[in-house]
């Protein structure tokens, strides 16, 4: 008789998985309904660009719409464990596996993660007719430090925007980060280049515990190295891509 081998529990998702996921639950339907001008997301953009840049508390018109019930019970936001939390489009409210409840500390700066990063895509979203969130792969980077590289010129490198990373990564608190993190956003949102905006999620989460500022600034200067490609010069002859779409003047307040 032979018995049938037990395999291990797998491990619970860390918490800045978590909030990375479902800050991607959150945005993925957002971001289609606001793309097809639907007109309950484009109301919820206005309403989450005027948070970007303040405390998660200072507008409670915001509590009813960034639903972090996931992140009170136990396990995995939206079901999504395993997709990196860049891109998943499951429902916040889908079943997820068990795992451990958040501590108090925990769940505030998960809440503040996750606010800071919505806010902060729904203002770069703002009159865009193509995705600001894209999800990050190897082949095309979309972290903080690799969007902030295609700011700068293939050959060269742009001091003063490189000084505005750095000086993010600086920040003394969430709040004075995010404020930071907003300035870098209009630029990216002026050259219609995407972000990862539920890996910042996670980040943002990681960012607010010790040691976390160093290791975060660590990853966007990886991440500010894996983007070497140029920006493709604009042909008269050829159709204009995604990034070289004009604005839109459905919600320009």
């Amino acid at each position: 008789m032979t018995t049938a081998p037990v395999s291990a529990p797998s491990a619970p998702t860390p918490v800045h998985q978590r909030v990375a996921d479902l800050a991607a639950a959150h945005i993925a339907p957002w971001q289609e309904g606001y793309l097809q001008d639907r007109s309950q997301a484009v109301a919820a953009l206005a309403r989450l660009r005027r948070g970007a840049g303040r405390a998660a508390g200072e507008l409670p018109d915001l509590w009813s719409l960034i639903d972090t019930d996931p992140l009170h019970g136990t396990g995995d936001a939206g079901g999504m464990g395993g997709t990196g939390g860049t891109g998943g489009t499951a429902d916040p409210h889908a079943p997820y596996e068990p795992a451990r409840r958040l501590s108090e500390q925990e769940l505030i700066r998960a809440e503040d993660a996750l606010h800071a990063a919505l806010t902060l895509w729904a203002f770069h979203q703002q009159s865009r007719g193509t995705p600001m969130h894209r999800r990050h792969t190897r082949e095309r980077p979309a972290g903080l430090g690799a969007a902030v590289r295609r700011l700068m010129p293939a050959d060269g490198i742009d001091e003063p925007v490189r000084k505005r990373l750095v000086r993010a990564g600086s920040a003394p608190d969430l709040v004075t980060l995010t404020q930071r993190l907003r300035d870098l956003v209009a630029l990216l949102r002026r050259e219609d280049i995407p972000l990862d905006y539920a890996l910042l999620a996670g980040q943002l989460y990681v960012w607010q515990w010790p040691d976390g500022p160093a290791a975060v600034r660590r990853r966007w200067g990886r991440s500010f190295h894996e983007q070497r490609r140029p920006r493709p010069a604009p042909d008269a002859n050829t159709a204009p891509d995604a990034n070289t779409l004009p604005d839109t003047d459905k919600d320009a307040s």
